[in-house]
């Protein structure tokens, strides 16, 4: 009995949330319903504005050029009528010279014909009608001011809507991430120079607060990339960033979205090998600190354990403990402390490659300390830093001063921090 009920609450709740789901959906679908026609009536208008901005182009166009036309037709007709008053002028007094010549030449027994004739040459010679160009100043033919829309009707015949941009492809392969910047690739799947700017949106995943908050991180939107990559500047070591995101945007619409992808600029993650530091040293996973009386419990603990009232050697040492669980044991294995005046401690992971960050934060009234890479031949009499076989930053504050080691390990980089309640000193082994 009891079984059948908890079978049946089972059935209940799995129904509630059902139910809970189909209504969810339901909302969906009404709140689609109203979105299809508030955004049908809005592309509608935006199609009417277009349509009636191409005909008020139109319009001027044809404006324009029945403007032209009307006015090499005023130019023409300007030029032929004056043409035709001179050619009318020159005639008439052509027509008077020749009735005189007439009149003249009938009248042959009169004593003045001599001189007669002679004026009505000389008459001639300076008559208008001799001076004319009988060539038409300008054309009748307005051929030149004729227009052919065909290949503009193609045009227009051929207008559709806009196409919607395909969403980019994020390329991780070119893609890069280093020195505190990530640099985004990425390539459209299909050729398309409607494009006219991208849309890069990114957020973060470990930001501080309550983890249930992580989801409504605000999206940052980077507008107007005019290039297919984008460099994010100016972020710390070990961030994480998440839905690197980005859209193709024409003069009008914009495309979905690429599938995110998900990058970070790691920090080079490592505990300190306690196991290795110099007997003054106190270490602790993540710190490293002096210890003026360690060497010296160290040997009173040493002969305590012999019971002979000698120093036990440092490698029989009880302080020389288990390695790390994070320690390759290929790193420094069988070797002893580092001693003397090599005041040094080794991370328990091994830098095979590549380039690699770490943090470091010391106490505001640090003495000294340092900080660097070895190589795996680093003796542990030899000073950090003082050799070929490693190179550190070492800060000197009885001094003031600091100043980098010679001699540097390719492709490792170290970065002071701001300072805390604890010092750390670390050296890494290669």
């Amino acid at each position: 009995m009891e079984d059948q009920r908890e079978a049946l609450r089972k059935i209940i709740t799995t129904l509630a949330v059902k139910n809970e789901e189909i209504q969810s959906f339901i909302y969906s679908l009404k709140q689609m319903l109203l979105n299809v026609e508030a955004n049908s009536a809005k592309v509608q208008g935006d199609l009417e504005a277009e349509f009636q901005s191409l005909f008020s182009l139109l319009e001027e166009l044809k404006e324009g050029m029945l403007m032209k036309i009307k006015q090499d037709r005023a130019s023409r007709a300007y030029e032929l009528q004056n043409q035709l008053a001179a050619c009318t002028r020159a005639l008439e007094s052509s027509e008077e010279l020749l009735e005189t010549a007439n009149q003249t030449l009938q009248a042959t027994d009169r004593e003045d014909f001599p001189q007669a004739a002679k004026q009505i040459k000389d008459g001639v010679t300076m008559a208008p009608a001799f001076r004319l160009s009988l060539k038409a100043k300008v054309s009748d033919n307005m051929s030149h001011l004729m227009v052919d829309f065909a290949q503009e009707r193609r045009m227009l015949q051929a207008l559709t809507f806009l196409p919607v941009p395909s969403a980019p492809v994020i390329d991780l392969a070119e893609s890069l991430v280093a020195d505190n910047c990530v640099t985004l690739v990425w390539r459209m799947p299909d050729e398309d120079n409607k494009i006219d700017h991208y849309v890069l949106e990114y957020r973060r995943t470990n930001f501080e607060g309550p983890p249930r908050l992580k989801e409504d991180q605000p999206w940052m939107v980077i507008e107007g990339i005019q290039q297919t990559e984008y460099t994010l500047t100016g972020l710390k070591f070990d961030m994480k960033y998440m839905n690197f995101r980005v859209k193709a945007c024409n003069k009008a619409v914009s495309g979905e979205f690429s599938e995110p992808v998900t990058l970070e600029t790691p920090a080079f993650m490592f505990r300190l090998d306690a196991s290795t530091s110099h007997q003054n040293l106190r270490v602790d996973d993540l710190s490293v600190e002096w210890d003026a009386m360690g060497g010296k419990v160290q040997d009173i603990k040493a002969r305590e354990k012999d019971g002979k009232g000698r120093t036990a050697s440092p490698v029989n040492s009880p302080a020389r403990g288990t390695p790390s669980p994070k320690r390759m044991p290929s790193g420094r294995g069988g070797r002893d402390r580092f001693t003397a005046e090599s005041y040094t401690v080794l991370g328990d992971t091994l830098i095979d490659g590549g380039e690699h960050y770490w943090e470091v934060r010391y106490e505001p009234d640090s003495k000294a300390f340092g900080l660097g890479v070895a190589y795996r031949s680093l003796g542990r009499f030899e000073q950090l830093g003082k050799t070929a076989a490693s190179w550190c930053l070492y800060v000197n504050n009885w001094l003031q001063a600091s100043c980098p080691s010679t001699t540097p390990a390719p492709n490792s980089y170290c970065t002071p921090s701001r300072p805390s309640s604890r010092s750390r000193c670390c050296q890494l082994s290669r």
